[in-house]
């Protein structure tokens, strides 16, 4: 850390204990984030087929919100969004590794540069609750910087359990692990339990211990990120139940229910202490599911799950690779059993979680997002735009020709959404109201609504300056 960025981090704290007024203690904040997880992937979320009781009784005793978006259709630059409150062109980071990926001949552009780890000068969400006195863990999946440089302590959390850069387990699902950042359990332990017990441990022990101290709880899973290991005697019993639908994959099955048996370890950890009432949990994924690419017209595999009625999958624009579930409890504030169809996006995390924690926004640092408490109270927010920017490519399975995503951004404003693909400058356009699997292109017969919303797009574009992929790549078919 910096000098300087320490002497901010230190007024920051100091500015929080002067100005911020007399109030209730902050609440617990639990913030769960499945990796992979597509829109349809839980059982209130509409599958037949995976168990997911704990998710199913958290959305009981909470708010399921419904349009839900990540602010890239992968996993790393919706995690840098999500700790930046930023979207991908202000912190440079849009895809895992390189934008230049797959087989040079299909590229048509030379993609924009991509960064893969996290800007140390960024305040992240974490250090802004640290400053406002929480004490921060993370378990899991960080993907964005290596420690002891770049990783979870260097970044705001005082605990870190499993983060490092990697984005899927080096050695599996299963112990040993080959995850410097946590110690190998007995053989057979599954890596998904072994962060929840841990995440619950925590969570018992800070309560004994610093009983008037709020915690901020990160519990970003590895799963259900591939590879898809699951315990076989969950895959066993998902191979005789019908199938359900679209889900049929019975080991990505038992890694969606490992999944939520962890989500109650934690859930169970807070009732135990008797600090449910004053905890405010949410549930979100990273990006769509893998799968459902045959609806948006690639010759691939259909992938692991499917994310019907939604069009796509993981690495696109569609609503398959960029609507998520999400669902929160934040007893006395969210109504039981309640539904919000209010479109909101990741970068609102962070200005809603620092609302919420009665937290000093850092002044000197741009936010994208906007607080949406108001939403979990069941009141409702100004209409704004929704963007998305990829600059690069995201290669499809085998040496088919086809591409999950190519150069291209978004807009979502209203129930109207425009994709504009930058290798050609085709455009669609969806009303996603009358047509969640974008099945209709209504370019043509709604020119007036196209224009405007690039309009708003390009303009978007300019205020953050969003590098655009312009060069050709003369190797190209």
């Amino acid at each position: 850390m910096t000098m300087s960025r320490s002497l901010h981090l230190s007024l920051l704290l100091l500015l929080t204990v002067l100005v911020s007024p007399a109030r209730s203690a902050p609440p617990h904040i639990v913030l769960i984030v499945a990796d992979d997880l597509g829109w349809t992937d839980l059982a209130c979320f509409g599958s037949s087929y995976y168990r997911t009781p704990h998710l199913d009784r958290l959305a009981r005793d909470g708010m399921r919100f419904t349009s839900t978006y990540t602010c890239g259709p992968n996993c790393a630059p919706t995690r840098a969004c999500l700790m930046s409150g930023q979207y991908s062109p202000r912190h440079g980071i849009y895809t895992v590794g390189s934008g230049a990926r797959g087989m040079k001949t299909l590229r048509r552009l030379i993609p924009a540069p991509n960064k893969t780890v996290l800007n140390p000068n960024i305040i992240t969400l974490a250090e802004t609750l640290q400053a406002a006195g929480y004490t921060t863990s993370h378990f899991g999946k960080w993907h964005l910087g290596s420690p002891p440089m770049a990783g979870p302590r260097q970044q705001g959390f005082d605990i870190n359990f499993g983060g490092n850069r990697t984005g899927s387990p080096r050695g599996g699902y299963f112990s040993p692990y080959k995850n410097p950042q946590l110690k190998d359990g007995p053989e057979g332990e599954h890596l998904t339990d072994r962060l929840s017990t841990e995440a619950a441990n925590v969570i018992r022990q800070h309560v004994r211990q610093s009983p008037a101290k709020p915690f901020f709880l990160y519990l970003p899973f590895y799963a259900v990120h591939t590879p898809i290991q699951a315990k076989p005697k969950l895959v066993a019993e998902y191979n005789q139940r019908p199938k359900g639908g679209r889900h049929k994959n019975p080991k990505y099955a038992a890694m969606v229910e490992t999944m939520d048996e962890g989500v109650g370890r934690v859930l169970a950890a807070l009732d135990e202490m008797k600090v449910r009432e004053r905890t405010l949990v949410i549930f979100t994924s990273d990006n769509g599911g893998l799968g459902g690419y045959r609806s948006a017209g690639k010759q691939l595999p259909n992938g692991i799950t499917d994310n019907a009625p939604l069009k796509g999958g993981k690495g696109m624009l569609y609503e398959g690779g960029i609507r998520v579930p999400m669902i929160v409890r934040w007893p006395g504030h969210t109504k039981p059993a309640s539904t919000c169809p209010t479109p909101v996006i990741t970068v609102d995390f962070y200005p809603t979680l620092a609302e919420i924690a009665g937290a000093r926004l850092p002044v000197e640092q741009i936010r994208d997002g906007v607080s949406i408490r108001t939403l979990f109270e069941g009141e409702t927010l100004p209409e704004r735009p929704l963007f998305w920017h990829f600059p690069g490519y995201l290669q499809a399975y085998g040496r088919r020709g086809a591409w999950r995503t190519t150069p291209a951004g978004a807009v979502r404003q209203g129930e109207w959404k425009l994709i504009e693909f930058f290798e050609d400058g085709r455009r669609e356009l969806y009303h996603t109201g009358k047509d969640i699997g974008e099945t209709k292109n209504l370019l043509e017969t709604e020119p007036d609504i196209a224009k405007r919303l690039h309009a708003v797009l390009a303009n978007w574009r300019t205020q953050v300056k969003a590098p655009m992929p312009t060069r050709k790549n003369g190797g190209a078919q």
